[in-house]
């Protein structure tokens, strides 16, 4: 079959090199029967290869089972993949098949391989050589015709090396190995599969498909995405969810990814991580303080109420410009930062000012809490009610998104 003809029926979203090698591999081995071990990080899609390797082989009509070894027991893991016989141990109060027995003829993906423990190795391997292998509590012996797709997330060899993992059973897998590449090393593959990703999402939600603003490409295809496609596939359905309109701005992206998979991901050198690491902080840093600065305001604009509101608010300000003094601390001017435009300014606190409580808007609603969750729903009310339910008016009118209005009206439970 030829390699786009491949990746189309079976969804693969990609070019990178590495991938086309293991695609080509898993085509070629799919007609044989010989084991097959897939190794790669976590997330990388390595189940994936495995039903491509079944769906594309003789077996493909019969049954294919995936299994997590490191999800399994130890002390049931025998029992489930080879079965018991009545009595066998406490609870085995029927006589039960195992999934070898119970996928003959087709193909069984064992993934987590290494967390198998040594025991249920030597199981296996005996299954392997001849086909054969015995339920626990008897004492017949069965054979079954199998095959086995084997996938692990760690090096076999160490496991190996530490007598973690059996050497003659480690070199019965690896018949023919497959090594599925990381995220960070497919390049533009990384945004290709984001923007299908977003465009499932919204499509199977309703949601109108987002726009990508500038930066927020470089900023997907550079993150090092240590939890590979899984990561970015939660990523981009957190975007769709949690962006205040209808783009998603590089801003948007730095919220959702987190910092400590990046320090936990990043292989390069002490000194490069320092500079990278430092950039993303201060660029958090500078949005945190400008939110600082517009609620500090907002405080303010409402605290000319009345005098007593304004001495609560104005200890709330001094708060919040205690915070926005320390960031000023931590984010100077220099040359590791003077790229975002940053200037190191400090914003007088206002000076009280008194209104007459008679002019206030007549629609302008009563506050009585200072909650701001209680104070932010009743401006939503508020909008609402002057649109005449009219949510795309009312979002307008509030200065906000449709998308945040309509998040906020289920958060609020406003709905009518």
């Amino acid at each position: 079959m030829e390699l786009q003809a491949l990746k189309n029926k079976f969804e693969v979203i990609g070019n990178s090199p590495a991938l086309n090698y293991a695609l080509t591999t898993a085509e070629r081995v799919a007609n044989t029967d010989l084991t097959v071990l897939i190794m790669g990080e976590s997330g990388v899609g390595k189940e994936v290869f495995s039903k491509i390797i079944h769906q594309l082989s003789p077996r493909r009509h019969n049954p294919f089972i995936a299994i997590n070894c490191g999800a399994i027991p130890e002390g049931t893991i025998d029992s489930e993949l080879f079965g018991h016989e009545k009595g066998s141990f406490t609870g085995a109060v029927d006589k039960r098949k195992g999934y070898f027995e119970t996928v003959d003829g087709g193909t069984i993906f064992l993934d987590e391989i290494a967390e198998m423990p040594l025991g249920t190795q030597s199981r296996l391997l005996r299954l392997l050589q001849n086909g054969e292998f015995i339920m626990v509590g008897a004492s017949q012996i069965q054979k079954v015709n199998v095959r086995v797709i084997a996938a692990t997330n760690i090096k076999l060899l160490e496991a190996v090396q530490k007598g973690k993992f059996r050497e003659d059973l480690y070199y019965r897998l690896n018949t023919v190995p497959i090594s599925v590449p990381p995220l960070r090393e497919r390049g533009e593959d990384i945004f290709l599969l984001f923007r299908k990703f977003v465009s499932d999402f919204c499509e199977k939600n309703k949601i109108k498909r987002p726009i990508f603003e500038e930066g927020v490409k470089e900023m997907i295809s550079e993150y090092r995405w240590p939890g590979n496609i899984r990561q970015l596939k939660n990523v981009s359905e957190q975007l769709c969810i949690m962006s205040d309109s209808d783009q998603i701005f590089p801003e948007d992206v730095a919220r959702v990814i987190p910092n400590q998979s990046t320090s936990m991901a990043f292989s390069g050198s002490m000194q490069d991580f320092g500079t990278i690491g430092n950039e993303m902080i201060i660029k958090m840093l500078i949005d945190i303080k400008q939110d600082l600065t517009d609620i500090r305001r907002l405080f303010f604009e409402m605290s000319s109420d009345s005098s007593q509101n304004f001495e609560k608010y104005r200890h709330i300000q001094e708060n919040v410009e205690s915070k926005v003094t320390a960031i000023d601390r931590y984010v100077q001017p220099n040359s590791s930062n003077q790229g975002y435009g940053y200037s190191s300014s400090v914003i007088e606190l206002p000076e009280r000012t008194t209104t007459v409580q008679g002019n206030r808007n007549a629609e302008e609603p009563e506050i009585d809490s200072l909650n701001l969750v209680d104070m932010e729903k009743k401006y939503i009310e508020l909008a609402l009610k002057k649109s005449k339910g009219k949510r795309k008016y009312a979002a307008e009118e509030l200065g906000i998104s449709e998308r945040t209005l309509y998040r906020k009206i289920i958060d609020y439970n406003l709905e009518e």
